[in-house]
């Protein structure tokens, strides 16, 4: 019976065990590298020895690609086997033998998780078999670092909180009304002063409290380096998010220009200190479009991903109503509205992007007016947008908020902190499917995957991101593994009895989760406003 999360395709454990001892040694074949740096940098300190490169199965830990495996699992699948004397780790690529290395540091239990041997510790696998490989080509997690900045020594983490969980891409939401936080060198005020706020609202924006010390900060291009790097050495692709037309405010606080002029006096305008949906969108000017392109070409070196969100969600239409300069566009263009001058806006980027071998993904929204030719669609507000885009042959992303996103909260409980939404446990998460029972199988597989939404305008900590976004990630990552049945048929008991030995790997990591039985007294928040809606969500 395994303890492993993600569960397995097949796996099998028979009486017996491997012993790791200071004498163990990798064997690393062709393409093998990267987990091989991984391992011996893991478990070497967990463990204190050495792992030594070699070149004899025996007693050692062997890592190689094989064609077959290829072959029968895909790049991505893997084939573990603990025998008395030997472990194979057989990759079908090198992502593949990667998160075959995962599952090999979950069999040693939750000391290998730690980063300096504990004493008197034996380090024993349980002979094994496991054939393994995942559902879905993407799985996600989108970290919110605009609204509350999150340093880069915590990014990094919440990258091998990912890889353990066998999740290959991190969708970096790096700009907002509340923040910039990415170094453009063109535009150095985005940074100056689009980076940080004079004060943050402290729970939800009808709370009545206040955090009156500045919050900011940034990446800079040498930062964002080092996190693909990090990202890439594990298998994990970054997509970078720089929101466009709306959520912007940060944006124009910088570069008044960008904004309605004709509307507002733009120069009054300062990096937004509360949260909810901002009215001071992009102005659609030329002088906008070039703006972007400029940063743009900047993230492009930056980031290698084949995709590039540009948000497009929640994006106020009264200024481009009252807007001379907008009204004249939209006749400009032969537009009927101000929903297809927004469909304009991003499909001239949807346009640059793929001139540059990019692909554009955007919120549901951009399905208003009409939808970029090559755009891909992250599906939030429910099932329908994802629905209507893969009806019509766009690839798909299914992060809807009834399921996902984990800002919301996790129990009724009055002791849960600064509640939001309506209660999404850990089993409702678990049941979470992301194909659409309407779609048929042709347009099903314009679904390219799954993804879990962290929006962090309630926390202000990365214990605060822990705790709303663990346990939960582990059964999203489950179910954007793993081959489940229907959400029904789901055997939630079995994965409570498999997370009894994953909270203690949690544990070692470090990781402030929320317990099962509720949060613990310094985790809670009381008397901080929340905004708790009552009864099942919509569209569930």
């Amino acid at each position: 019976m395994t303890d492993l999360i993600p569960l397995p395709r097949y796996a099998h454990t028979y009486r017996g065990h491997f012993e790791l001892g200071p004498d163990t040694r990798l064997v690393a074949g062709e393409g093998a590298g990267a987990s091989e740096r991984w391992l011996r940098g893991t478990l070497g300190a967990a463990t204190g020895f050495p792992l030594a490169p070699g070149d004899s199965p025996e007693n050692g830990i062997q890592l190689y690609i094989h064609p077959m495996v290829t072959k029968d699992l895909g790049p991505e699948g893997y084939r573990l086997m603990v025998l008395s004397h030997t472990v194979h780790v057989v990759g079908g690529g090198p992502a593949g033998l990667f998160w075959g290395a995962q599952t090999l540091r979950q069999l040693l239990g939750p000391d290998a998780f730690r980063r300096a041997p504990l004493p008197g510790r034996e380090w024993r696998l349980p002979l094994t078999h496991v054939q393994d490989s995942p559902r879905f080509r993407w799985r996600g997690l989108m970290l919110d670092v605009a609204r509350h900045f999150m340093p880069k020594e915590g990014v990094l983490r919440y990258l091998d909180l990912m890889a353990g969980h066998k999740l290959n891409v991190f969708h970096f939401h790096l700009t907002d009304d509340q923040g910039w936080r990415v170094q453009i060198k063109r535009y150095p005020k985005l940074t100056e002063i689009g980076s940080w706020r004079a004060r943050t609202k402290f729970g939800h924006r009808a709370s009545p409290l206040w955090d009156d010390k500045p919050h900011g900060g940034y990446y800079t291009q040498d930062d964002i380096r080092e996190i693909v790097a990090y990202a890439a050495e594990r298998h994990i692709t970054v997509v970078p998010e720089i929101d466009v037309p709306g959520h912007s405010q940060a944006a124009i606080a910088a570069y008044p220009e960008l904004g309605n002029t004709d509307v507002i006096d733009t120069t009054s305008l300062s990096v937004w200190d509360t949260w909810g949906i901002n009215p001071n969108v992009l102005a659609p000017t030329d002088n906008t479009l070039r703006f972007y392109e400029g940063v743009f070409e900047e993230l492009l070196d930056l980031f290698p991903s084949e995709f590039i969100h540009v948000g497009g969600d929640e994006c106020p239409k009264d200024q481009w109503k009252q807007s001379p300069t907008a009204q004249a566009r939209i006749g400009e263009l032969g537009l009927a509205d101000e929903d297809e001058l927004q469909s304009w806006f991003i499909g001239h980027f949807d346009k640059w992007l793929s001139a540059r071998g990019r692909r554009l993904v955007g919120w549901d929204e951009i399905l208003e007016g009409g939808l970029a030719d090559g755009a891909v669609v992250s599906s939030w507000r429910g099932y329908e947008g994802g629905i209507t885009a893969a009806r019509a042959g766009h690839d798909v992303v299914m992060c809807p908020e009834q399921h996902v996103y984990l800002d919301w909260r996790q129990d009724a409980g009055e002791d849960e902190p600064v509640p939001i939404a309506h209660v999404r446990t850990l089993e409702d998460v678990y049941r979470f499917e992301p194909v659409p029972a309407q779609l048929t199988e042709a347009e099903a597989r314009h679904v390219l995957g799954a993804q879990a939404n962290v929006w962090t305008e309630v926390m202000e900590d990365h214990a605060r991101v822990d705790y709303q976004t663990f346990p939960r990630l582990a059964a999203f990552a489950e179910v954007a593994w793993s081959a489940l049945p229907a959400p029904a048929e789901r055997d939630f008991a079995d994965f409570e009895r498999r997370m009894t030995a994953h909270y203690p790997r949690l544990d070692a990591l470090g990781v402030a989760y929320r317990p099962p039985t509720g949060p613990l007294p310094w985790q809670r928040r009381p008397g901080v406003l929340g905004r708790p809606k009552d009864g099942p969500p919509s569209n569930a």
